[in-house]
Formats: C-alpha cells, sequence, structure tokens
C-alpha cells in the first residue's frame, strides 16, 4: 500500500551521522526501491551478511529513518522506510550552516553518487538478461546546457513534478508490468566557471 509522501529535512547531526555509512545508503536505497525487505534480502542484493545488515537497519532505526513492517510470512518482519524522501542538512543557499553539517552533507552526497555509479555498472554486467523492451527504454544521457540559476532550478523544480507521481513508495495504482527502475539527476554548475 503506498505511503503519504513524507520529505524529511535532516538537519540533525545524529541523523546525518547515522546516514554516514555507505551500507547504510544501500540499505536504505534498497527499501525505497523495493519495498519492505528482510535483512536476509538486502543481504542477498547487497553481498553482505544478514548481521551486518540487521545491525545498520537497527541503527538506521534508532533515529527514525526505517521501521518493522508487518511480517507477511509469520517468520522474520521486514524493515521499511518511515519517509519518501530526504534533503540532507541545510539548504545549500544557507550559508549560515556550520562547516560540519556542510562537510557531513556533502560527503553523503558522495555516497549517494557513488551508489548511483554502482547500480550504473551492475546494471551494465546483466543489462543483456533484461527483456528487449526494458533494454530499449534505458538510457544514459549527458547534456552541457546554457542556461540562468533561476532557469536550472526552474528546470529542476519542473523535472521533479514529472517524476514525483512514479515514486514506489507513493504511486497509486501502477499498471501490471510496473518495475523499481533507478533515475539519478545531478545538477550543477560546471567547476571549470569557478576556477
Amino acid at each position: 500500500m503506498p505511503m503519504q509522501e513524507r520529505r524529511l529535512q535532516v538537519t540533525d547531526a545524529k541523523v546525518l551521522a547515522a546516514l554516514a555509512h555507505p551500507l547504510r545508503v544501500a540499505l536504505l536505497d534498497q527499501l525505497a526501491a523495493l519495498g519492505p525487505r528482510t535483512a536476509s534480502q538486502c543481504a542477498a542484493a547487497l553481498g553482505e551478511t544478514p548481521a551486518n545488515c540487521s545491525y545498520h537497519l537497527r541503527q538506521l532505526a534508532g533515529v527514525g529513518l526505517v521501521a518493522r513492517s508487518q511480517a507477511t510470512n509469520g517468520r522474520e518482519r521486514p524493515w521499511e522506510l518511515t519517509y519518501t524522501g530526504l534533503q540532507l542538512g541545510p539548504p545549500l543557499e544557507d550559508r549560515d550552516a556550520d562547516q560540519a553539517t556542510r562537510a557531513m552533507r556533502d560527503a553523503l552526497t558522495v555516497m549517494g553518487i557513488e551508489q548511483d555509479a554502482r547500480l550504473a555498472r551492475q546494471y551494465l554486467r546483466v543489462m543483456d538478461r533484461a527483456p528487449e523492451g526494458w533494454q530499449a527504454a534505458a538510457t544514459s544521457h549527458e547534456y552541457s546546457l546554457l542556461m540562468t540559476a533561476e532557469e536550472l532550478r526552474d528546470l529542476v523544480e519542473g523535472l521533479d513534478r514529472a517524476i514525483r507521481p512514479f515514486i514506489r513508495l507513493t504511486r497509486q495504482d501502477p499498471p501490471d508490468g510496473a518495475r523499481p527502475v533507478h533515475l539519478d539527476l545531478r545538477a550543477f554548475l560546471r567547476p571549470e566557471e569557478l576556477a
């Protein structure tokens, strides 16, 4: 059953610190993409041990990011997310945020980028197993744009509005054949412009 949209602005240093582990980022990604999962299911997908996944899921539960859901087989209860989206740290335009919080947010962003790259490499290794329609629909595009900061903000907000109805956690009545899809989008001023 879809959940109500609940986007969290994470500024609490304790929550940010709990997120500062690559396995925890991967576990959150598993739950967001695939729904409630047991520690054993996560371990099998991530090449980890169930005990290690269970430990890190408990750490995430301790700061309120995951919770136990109802067991479907009467045995191990799966874990599920308690939110539908995270904004890490203070908004980027908040120049008054303390340096430690900004550094933590930046480190978590790097972990997210590395997670996206890992998923892309993993897909490339197995893409021949995907049905032809899914192979044809998969894409990787890069664009070099020329725009103002306001135009970029408007573009990102428009893309978010277009994407949001398809988020697995909140999607109402998906059609038959709907499957978990990974989409990542990054947009930023080219670093050469800041040199």
